[in-house]
């Protein structure tokens, strides 16, 4: 008998929604039917309000802080997992929680392994995300991974704004890898922020390795949480010479004064995916979705074809 691929549903958790059917809108269908019920204490419910028996689920939601869109990511993977559905997918656009990837001292959690074993417990039988904080956070999980790279949607528009003396910047060490491979894309140079913390959040000190005299500087990160490390190293580098100082950056997670250190800063411009929607917006903060690049990749894993063509690194 010939293999039958199961039918696809798509859901969403609450917090994605807007990402979810932009992306169902791409794959060619519609959101499934989900309703959540919350008691007065705060404990919620979802409900699959349709069969998913013998289907592959995709369930959509970014897991950044608070826990309560963690915790529903997890109560739908279980809802599907008993509703016998045949695959069950969590697309993460973000995974939170994942800059605690490593013991960096005594007697602290590695909670990006333990939050992958919590979703492999709830029911996933394979995870889409992006832009992982560290590339081996793979390795964490016991069933397959598809990580994709936000530069497939960042290339092009990066390409379209036709900066001339164009330098890469990555805003600390740990970024250097993701600097080269845009560089090598955009055949351009390539200068690496040190910074040193006082603690977390906080920079006490930061120079430049590498000349930003007279470029168009783009500064490449994974995430942008407070903005203190993108705002200075734009003022450091605009103090070095340089004509702009742009950054793009995979997931907004933008909290604390985040919004009001990007607008009193020397960055021209801020260019963001939906990864995380935004608490609100401004002037100098672009989103570039990532629906069209998570529809095609869903799509392919249905129908058991090659991703390899989306990893532009």
């Amino acid at each position: 008998m010939p293999n039958v691929i199961p039918e696809a549903k798509i859901f969403s958790c609450t917090q994605s929604k807007v990402l979810a059917e932009k992306i169902a809108a791409a794959y060619g269908t519609k959101l499934g039917n989900v309703i959540t019920s919350t008691y007065s204490d705060g404990e919620f419910q979802p409900s699959f309000e349709e069969s998913v028996r013998g289907s592959r689920v995709f369930i959509i939601g970014s897991t950044h802080p608070g826990s309560d869109h963690l915790m529903e990511m997890l109560l739908m993977l279980d809802a599907a997992k008993r509703a016998s559905a045949r695959h069950i997918t969590a697309v993460l656009p973000y995974f939170g929680w994942a800059r605690q990837d490593r013991k960096d001292k005594p007697r602290v959690p590695i909670a990006a392994k333990m939050i992958a074993s919590i979703l492999e417990t709830a029911g996933a039988t394979r995870i889409i995300t992006m832009d992982l904080h560290a590339d081996q956070i793979q390795g964490f999980f016991e069933k397959p991974v598809d990580h994709l790279y936000a530069s497939t949607v960042f290339l092009p528009h990066l390409k379209n704004l036709k900066l001339d003396n164009l330098t890469i910047a990555s805003p600390d060490m740990g970024g250097s890898k993701r600097a080269y491979a845009y560089s090598k894309a955009l055949e351009s140079d390539v200068v690496i922020c040190y910074k040193q913390r006082a603690k977390a959040n906080i920079i006490s000190h930061m120079e430049l390795i590498g000349n930003v005299e007279g470029k168009n500087v783009v500064l490449v990160d994974d995430m942008v949480d407070t903005a203190g490390t993108l705002t200075k190293a734009a003022d450091v580098m605009m103090e070095r010479g340089a004509k702009s100082v742009r950054a793009i950056c995979t997931h907004p997670v933008l909290s604390g004064e985040a919004y009001e250190r990007i607008e009193n800063s020397k960055l021209q411009e801020l260019i963001v995916t939906d990864s995380i929607p935004l608490k609100k917006e401004s002037r100098k903060i672009k989103v570039v979705s990532c629906s069209d690049l998570f529809a095609d990749v869903m799509s392919r894993v249905h129908k058991n074809k090659s991703i390899s063509s989306k990893f532009v690194m």
